[in-house]
């Protein structure tokens, strides 16, 4: 007897043997696949109290997210497009002008996009860009896996210190005012240390944490001076060190041509690490890459692939394992890894003038089994497979963009998009069903987001950030203030 049996669906396994079961069914019992295969050997040999019927869907594991930023859901494109305003808005909300209440607001509708787009898992860096991080106390990365928690998702929350210098001042509020506090990396250190003790594993290991320092790049030599740069690695080699200790994920954001060499001599790598972006990247960064058996997420969505391109299709043939992010769903992007995915196929065949590259089923890959083995989670999901974590998506086929129905797997990666998700199981547990969450109100959700949002845009003034800036319509380039 398993608790829950789907059939008569095409099962696309992303297992060993990358099976693809035309009338396939999939058994769970409790949080755990028990059975995959045709629909009649699977329903033989167990039956359910809870049966769905899949016909006319597609069936596949949920899909992995390899980077994306907490905060971000509640600012989406806020400065129109200017990227000094986009980063002053994320630098003065999520240090000083962010409560709980936004962190647990935001979490809550970053994973339910997540869940009606089929993503059962994902990072989130908790803050922005790869230095502002909301770790002055532990209060707001709790509230950020509190709101994951009832959504019903998988969330890999990254947690760590700022860039030098120290300390560096952070603001609580409460009442309507706003207290400022200087902190300093000590501080940070120990609201990571907190989180991991008290949510890492938690939730039938719905929540981890990871730990992130900030990437050090050329800019940053001369920028922060001889003893601060000391300063930074110290401080980078101290996080890294407490991601050993404790086995979890460490990450960086915003690598780039030079500083993959620089992690490497700090001694940042390993098949523990995971960097993201990692644009531009000499051929010596990319064996080292492989030599020290590093993972890369690539976000080919984000404003950083536009400036230069991570050489997605070089770091595979050598034997890195790649997988893809959103880089969250804001300022100019969503967290529909579909999208993503077409996004890089064209980005990389572009690049080699030839769509022989990156075929589909690797692209699929990429959001699924590479992305759990980027986060070393490939034991547990990834794939459709006997024993593994009940994490599954059903995709409705009977769509008129994915019809005639066959070639699924080139249907699912080419044509579908996340509001073609149906159905979705976390842990064995229903938490999406004809395209509605289970856990918590959607209507809800949102109005809990929009009020957030009003809240924090009266703490920081910044509601001119929402004008339409002047460039916007009828020129085919914005201007310099749109550019900046």
């Amino acid at each position: 007897m398993a608790d829950t049996l789907i059939v008569n669906g095409i099962v696309v396994t992303i297992d060993g043997q990358r099976r693809v079961i035309e009338d396939g069914a999939v058994a769970i019992e409790k949080d755990r696949i028990v059975a995959v295969g045709p629909t009649s050997e699977v329903t033989s040999a167990h039956s359910a109290p809870k049966v769905i019927d899949a016909r006319g869907k597609a069936v596949m594991p949920g899909l992995v997210d390899g980077h994306a930023h907490a905060g971000h859901g509640l600012i989406k494109t806020m400065g129109g497009g200017n990227g000094a305003l986009w980063y002053r808005a994320c630098e003065t909300v999520y240090t000083v002008a962010s409560t709980e209440a936004f962190w647990h607001a935001e979490a809550k509708l970053a994973a339910l996009e997540r869940l009606k787009f089929g993503v059962t898992t994902g990072v989130s860096l908790l803050g922005g860009g790869d230095t502002i991080m909301r770790t002055d106390e532990p209060a707001y990365g709790a509230a950020h896996c509190a709101g994951v928690v009832e959504v019903g998702t998988r969330s890999v929350v990254a947690v760590g210190s700022t860039r030098p210098p120290h300390p560096r001042r952070y603001a609580r509020w409460q009442d309507g005012s706003s207290q400022d506090r200087m902190v300093t990396f000590a501080d940070q250190m120990a609201t990571c240390r907190t989180l991991i003790d008290d949510w890492h594993g938690t939730h039938g290991e719905r929540i981890r944490i990871a730990l992130i320092t900030p990437t050090l790049r050329d800019e940053h030599v001369a920028e922060l001076g001889a003893a601060m740069l000391e300063e930074a690695k110290a401080q980078a080699k101290e996080m890294r060190a407490l991601s050993r200790d404790r086995g979890l994920v460490f990450t960086q954001d915003g690598h780039t041509t030079g500083s993959v060499k620089f992690a490497h001599t700090l001694g940042l790598l390993g098949p523990d690490a995971l960097l993201s972006h990692a644009t531009g990247l000499t051929d010596e960064e990319i064996a080292i890459c492989a030599e020290t058996e590093t993972r890369i997420v690539h976000n080919p969505s984000a404003v950083a692939a536009i400036l230069a391109r991570c050489p997605v299709t070089e770091l595979i043939q050598a034997g890195v394992t790649v997988c893809i992010g959103s880089d969250a769903t804001a300022p100019d992007r969503s967290g529909d890894l579909f999208r993503h995915m077409q996004q890089c196929m064209h980005y990389h065949r572009t690049f080699h003038k030839d769509p022989s590259w990156l075929p589909p089923g690797k692209t699929l890959e990429m959001v699924t089994i590479d992305a759990a083995r980027a986060l070393g989670l490939d034991a547990e999901i990834g794939s459709l497979e006997v024993g593994k974590k009940a994490d599954v998506v059903l995709v409705d086929l009977r769509r008129p963009h994915l019809y005639p129905f066959n070639m699924p797997v080139f249907r699912l990666v080419y044509f579908a998009n996340g509001n073609d998700v149906h159905t979705v199981i976390v842990d064995g547990e229903v938490v999406l069903e004809d395209r509605k969450p289970i856990r918590v109100d959607e209507d809800a959700v949102l109005d809990e987001a929009q009020r957030e949002t009003e809240l924090m845009l009266d703490r920081t003034g910044f509601r001119s950030m929402l004008d339409t800036p002047d460039g916007f319509w009828g020129t085919v380039r914005a201007g310099p203030e749109f550019r900046d």
